[in-house]
């Protein structure tokens, strides 16, 4: 029985409860679909962040998206640089990364 038993459990669980963005960064991802030249590679990449119309044209499945490593990864892939994603909250650029 010692006195530092009990406190010590909640203190220890304090920091996950008080996680401050339990969704997470939030992304807006956009194609420019002038520069898109339909290779596919972002599908490929991020399944489920991305699809191609009919005219193989990419387009993100939802314009704004939970941050994911396989969206950031689509984007660094393209091969002619057509997707950008920004931050949700802030307007930040994610990628390309502004100079």
């Amino acid at each position: 029985m010692s006195g530092t038993d009990g406190p010590a459990g909640p203190e220890e669980d304090a920091p996950e409860k008080d996680a401050p963005e339990e969704a997470g960064p939030r992304w807006r991802v956009e194609v420019d679909r002038g520069v898109c030249i339909g290779s596919g590679l972002c599908v490929a990449t991020a399944p489920g962040g991305f699809e191609l119309d009919a005219a193989r044209q990419s387009h993100p499945v939802r314009p704004e998206c939970a941050a994911s490593d396989d969206v950031l990864a689509a984007a660094e892939g393209c091969p002619v640089e057509a997707i950008s994603v920004t931050d949700a909250r802030t307007g930040e650029a994610v990628f390309p990364p502004e100079e």
